[in-house]
């Protein structure tokens, strides 16, 4: 068995799937308003199980990582194929980042070979008024607004990803288990993988299993970890001991990003008193052809 203190870390791997990525950097005048925009532009992003996108914040960046020199929030939207991609980018950009005060958006995936045309579907709600330009090297589109103009970056790049890195934190109670998630979370954020966590505060307390036992649904509650199932069903997950499971689900754009970020998130889960275990879900490899074993993290 493999342990981090007194914490079991269940030998076991996290099953991952391939998306298309796209990396947006919102600038703003203000730490305020990039985050609104940032925050906005990421909503009902959580699973791709029924929103339309899988999305959340990356970081946020200081001006002298911007093309403006404003303080700026990385994004990053994931979607199945590209072309639902760049629907998705066209659409959160447009209503949640030109709609915003004092915001612009710049590419922030130079390095892809693949682009989309995300800036002349936007242009036109300049109405022809709309003019291209350059800034600091960058291809861009200023487009009047009422506020003064918004600037967007002409090509966006995408790329393929990977989506569903996790670890489940198995704790005495709920109050461990949240505080556990939280400091996962804190740890990935300040760590430099390029990754999202795509649930309400980076934590799901409503973990998943393919398909369901009862009604035709994509997916059901992954009855095997919820502690109020334990009497009722003989094939539970979950030790005497255990009476709340979170859920941590990232999304990277390499292998090694969600690498990094489970390892810093599994320690940190780990040192929280009252944490007894952390496994991570998989399907047998059904679901898809990434693995990220538990035991290699740490």
């Amino acid at each position: 068995m493999l342990y981090i203190g007194d914490v079991e870390i269940e030998d076991t791997f996290a099953e991952m799937f391939p998306m298309w990525a796209s990396r947006i950097l919102i600038t703003a005048d203000n730490e305020k308003w990039a985050l609104t925009a940032a925050q906005a532009a990421t909503g009902f992003g959580t699973s791709i199980i029924m929103s339309p996108a899988e999305a959340g914040i990356e970081r946020l960046v200081s001006p002298n990582e911007t093309p403006d020199g404003r303080v700026g929030a990385i994004i990053q939207i994931y979607h199945r194929t590209r072309l639902e991609l760049k629907i998705q980018m066209i659409f959160r950009i447009g209503q949640c980042v030109l709609t915003c005060p004092t915001t612009a958006a710049f590419d922030a995936l130079p390095e892809a070979k693949r682009k989309v045309k995300i800036g002349p579907a936007l242009r036109k709600f300049g109405d022809g008024f709309e003019v291209r330009d350059k800034l600091n090297g960058r291809d861009i589109w200023r487009i009047p607004v009422m506020e003064g103009e918004f600037i967007i970056e002409n090509l966006f790049g995408v790329k393929p990803a990977i989506a569903g890195g996790n670890f489940l934190i198995l704790a005495k109670d709920k109050a461990t288990g949240l505080k556990a998630a939280e400091e996962a979370v804190e740890a990935i954020k300040k760590s430099k993988a390029k990754v999202v966590l795509t649930f309400p505060g980076g934590i799901c307390r409503s973990g998943s299993k393919v398909g369901s036992l009862k009604y035709k649904l994509p997916a059901s509650t992954n009855h095997l970890f919820c502690p109020t199932l334990k009497d009722k069903v003989p094939e539970t997950a979950l030790p005497k001991d255990v009476n709340s499971v979170y859920e941590l689900v990232i999304n990277g754009l390499t292998v090694e990003d969600i690498k990094e970020a489970m390892a810093v998130g599994v320690k940190a889960a780990a040192s929280v008193e009252g944490v007894k275990k952390i496994t991570a879900a998989n399907y047998g490899g059904k679901l898809g052809p990434y693995k990220i074993y538990l035991k290699d993290i740490i």
